[in-house]
């Protein structure tokens, strides 16, 4: 197989790095939108959504987006989504309207979806096996310390106006000759020998993406609300305590590998589900603002973990000729629910309080997961 260049795979990082670091770049910006639209209805909620609303135009464009990425070829794909993403991204500087800002959003995820079946699919093309995991496992731990820059600089500007956070989105701008440059979609094949063995029915894999998310996506739209309205910290605070978990997160994406040598990916799965479960309920009990530090982290470790196993476990299982449509479902499958999360969460936040829902979150999963693991034993044995 044909060597990949460093220029290529740094840009394949960095794309990846980009999707995944959008909408966490204005986290700490979100309980300061009450302040400016005081005779919004629905405020909180309509901020919760500012994170989530990318994830509308992900969750049902992204299988339509793949056809069109297959026609018009990855490259060019990239760059036009490359400026959308710089253009949507940064009219949270000017526009006046949450209706307005919500739309902005969407435009957003349509130019992330993009992004995110390229990157997964070129990815997929040019690896393969335990390559694959290792490169899986750095493109994680990449989009991980990236997001610490992003968070705690997002926080920082925050702290300013809440509009500069949306700063961050002119990376887009710096993509593009890099895309241009080292972009390439002349792939090398693998073995026809390796897809004949493939099993198409990824069905189950989309299910639980869509669970992983659904779940995971709790703590950056509830924790911020937790942290500087119960707590009264800073949105540097906020952003900094959300970077732990970004560096954890990178360490988990970088023991995926290790943990794959020994484990199927269902067994990874579960070891990660495990993990978040006991992070929700260390956050639930904190009662000093510092111990966040000790607590956000574990949920980022199995985050990390979780991530590269989803999306390598979809290429380990897509035949190559699928790969493009394969990614574009699982791009979908995460974002919905990413979506959904807020949305059927926020009753029981409302009802609960935000600390005790993430005892009860945590409890539920631990739950759902130890149940899993004893029904995944009897089938094997």
């Amino acid at each position: 197989m044909k060597q990949i260049s460093t220029s290529t795979k740094l840009t394949l990082l960095l794309i990846a790095m980009t999707t995944m670091m959008s909408n966490v770049a204005i986290v700490t910006a979100l309980p300061h939108l009450k302040d400016t639209f005081v005779n919004e209805a629905n405020i909180e909620f309509l901020a919760r959504l500012m994170i989530t609303m990318p994830s509308v135009a992900i969750a049902f464009l992204a299988p339509f987006l793949g056809h069109i990425v297959y026609k018009i070829g990855r490259k060019t794909s990239a760059l036009m989504a490359l400026f959308l993403f710089t253009l949507a991204g940064t009219a949270g500087l000017y526009l006046e309207t949450m209706n307005l800002l919500l739309f902005s959003r969407f435009l957003l995820g349509i130019a992330i979806a993009t992004l995110m079946i390229v990157s997964t699919s070129l990815v997929g093309d040019y690896f393969k096996g335990d390559q694959r995991n290792k490169f899986m496992g750095m493109q994680g731990a990449f989009i991980s310390l990236g997001g610490v820059v992003f968070v705690v600089g997002g926080g920082m500007l925050s702290d300013i106006h809440w509009r500069y956070s949306f700063l961050i989105y002119f990376i887009g701008l710096l993509l593009l000759p890099m895309v241009y440059a080292f972009l390439n979609e002349k792939i090398p094949m693998h073995d026809v020998q390796e897809d004949e063995n493939l099993n198409s029915n990824l069905f189950i894999i989309y299910v639980l993406a869509f669970l992983l998310m659904l779940v995971f996506y709790i703590l950056p739209t509830q924790i911020p609300f937790l942290i500087i309205n119960q707590f009264g910290a800073s949105g540097t605070i906020t952003g900094s305590i959300i970077a732990t978990a970004f560096v954890s997160n990178a360490i988990g994406a970088i023991t995926f590998r290790k943990l794959k040598q020994k484990f199927s990916f269902e067994q990874v799965y579960m070891i990660g589900m495990a993990v978040i479960s006991f992070g929700f309920i260390c956050i639930g009990l904190v009662k000093d603002v510092q111990f966040f530090f000790l607590t956000a982290p574990i949920m980022g470790f199995g985050g990390g973990i979780l991530m590269t196993n989803m999306t390598a476990w979809i290429l380990s299982r897509a035949h190559s000729k699928k790969r493009i449509q394969a990614s574009a479902y699982l791009t979908s499958s995460l974002f919905l629910g990413q979506f959904f999360s807020p949305i059927l969460f926020h009753p029981v936040v409302s009802f609960f309080g935000v600390k005790d829902f993430f005892i009860l979150i945590g409890c539920f999963v631990g739950m759902i997961t130890f149940m899993s693991v004893l029904i995944l034993r009897r089938k094997i044995h």
